[in-house]
């Protein structure tokens, strides 16, 4: 029986052989047909594996590329696929951005931080009333 090793898949895609093994028990890659108790692949498990790893670059995650190949109607194009997922990922993409924004000012703010103890940091930071009425024990507090 011809057809590519698990090594020779793993060299050509450039992937760890564990991975091929893995995607293949996820479901992602169909499952290799035998030679001797070996696995054997024919070229479009590189295919697959091509696609995988574009889908992983662009951040989805292992359970969205499933829904990619199998969650949707038999005949279903690949642009309307990509279309579908890619919209929902960049809507996450912008929340992640718009969170990382807010770390960013609180963090920029943090760094301006001239408290002279903890305490008076953890006021701040909690967004609660100093509990000795705003006393800061003389300290310029640039918050």
């Amino acid at each position: 029986m011809a057809g590519l090793t698990i090594g020779q898949v793993a060299r050509a895609a450039g992937v760890a052989t564990s991975a091929i093994r893995y995607y293949e028990s996820a479901g992602l890659l169909p499952e290799a047909a035998r030679a001797n108790g070996r696995r054997r692949y024919d070229t479009s498990t590189l295919q697959r594996l091509g696609v995988i790893q574009h889908a992983q670059h662009a951040g989805f995650t292992l359970a969205e590329i499933r829904e990619l190949f199998f969650g949707f109607a038999v005949g279903t194009p690949p642009a309307l696929r990509w279309r579908t997922l890619a919209e929902r990922k960049l809507d996450e993409l912008s929340a992640q951005m718009a969170r990382i924004q807010a770390m960013r000012g609180l963090l920029a703010e943090g760094l301006r931080c001239g408290c002279l103890t903890i305490e008076q940091c953890t006021v701040w930071l909690s967004g609660t009333p100093p509990v000795n009425g705003g006393q800061t024990g003389g300290a310029v507090v640039l918050h």
